[in-house]
């Protein structure tokens, strides 16, 4: 009676190691940790949005102030052509750019993943119809494929988050693929075969969770691009204009002239706050790919 609890426990107990040694090895990354406390803060700001900026504020009716005000005691970052504070716009704006990046995310590691395993996993003609099907989505160029899907499902959030999801997947499918093929090749697959595992049982017990480091790291990364793109459908026009994100924001200025005009105040801040989060991201990523990747930790 005391076997499985006794093999639970040194289960659990190997987790914890494994868990221990990646944080002291991850932390040993100076610029890993400043990635991360940068995303902390911008993480804090996207949870408390509606008590650090009041929704209202969010609302062009019941705008009091002057349009283009620069920085006051008032308004610290000055108003845009509505009287709208540019301080409330960014702090919400930070939830629906990050929600953007994360969901979009999620949708594109769920889709590479499946069909990298897949791929990798049955190798032959299955291998050659899901990667040939995944170079014809690496080869159409990202951003005129983005603006045509953004232009046929329409401009909402849940729309975008679709077009940037369904079109960021075939890296991570490349990637998964290549890792697959590796860990197929390895003795214990072929002693799982022989025990009569099946190809789900292989593919969930075996294959992910040897993939899953590599998947990890590829996410960091993942999000930053998504985050960019979401950024650029919003510049373009082509974003939810019923919601606030940074990328509303740069197209507002852009559309009333700021940039000519040389109201900064509408300009830097949302610039600034979507290149400290792609540069967070993009320092926690690296951080990951050496952690977790042994031939690199051994560069």
């Amino acid at each position: 009676m005391t076997t499985p609890t006794s093999a639970r426990s040194i289960t659990w107990a190997r987790r914890r190691s494994t868990l221990a040694r990646f944080w002291r090895d991850f932390r040993s990354h100076n610029t890993a940790i400043a990635g991360l406390a940068i995303l902390a803060v911008f993480a804090l700001i996207a949870i408390f949005a509606p008590l650090l900026a009041d929704p209202d504020g969010l609302n062009v009716a019941k705008a009091t102030a002057k349009g283009h005000q620069p920085p006051s005691a008032d308004y610290w970052l000055g108003t845009d052509q509505n009287g709208l504070s540019i301080l409330t716009l960014l702090v919400h704006g930070t939830r629906v750019s990050l929600i953007v990046g994360l969901s979009a995310t999620a949708i594109a590691i769920v889709i590479g993943t499946l069909v990298g395993i897949m791929a990798g996993f049955y190798g032959g003609w299955a291998r050659s119809l899901l990667m040939g099907f995944t170079d014809w989505f690496l080869v159409i160029p990202f951003l005129p494929l983005a603006i045509v899907l953004a232009t046929v499902l329409g401009a909402s959030l849940v729309n975008i988050i679709i077009v940037i999801g369904v079109t960021s997947w075939p890296g991570t499918a490349r990637l998964v693929c290549a890792q697959t093929l590796s860990v197929r090749s390895r003795p214990y697959m072929e002693r799982a075969k022989a025990l009569g595992a099946g190809d789900w049982h292989q593919m969930t017990r075996h294959v992910l969770p040897n993939v899953m480091p590599v998947v990890v790291a590829h996410v960091v990364l993942t999000v930053s691009i998504a985050i960019l793109s979401e950024t650029t459908l919003s510049f373009l026009g082509l974003g939810d204009p019923t919601q606030q994100s940074w990328g509303n924001i740069l197209d507002s200025a852009y559309g009333t002239g700021a940039m000519s005009n040389g109201e900064w105040w509408f300009v830097l801040p949302p610039g600034i706050c979507v290149v400290l989060v792609v540069l967070a991201f993009t320092l926690v990523g690296r951080a990951l790919e050496v952690v977790l990747n042994p031939r690199l930790k051994e560069g």
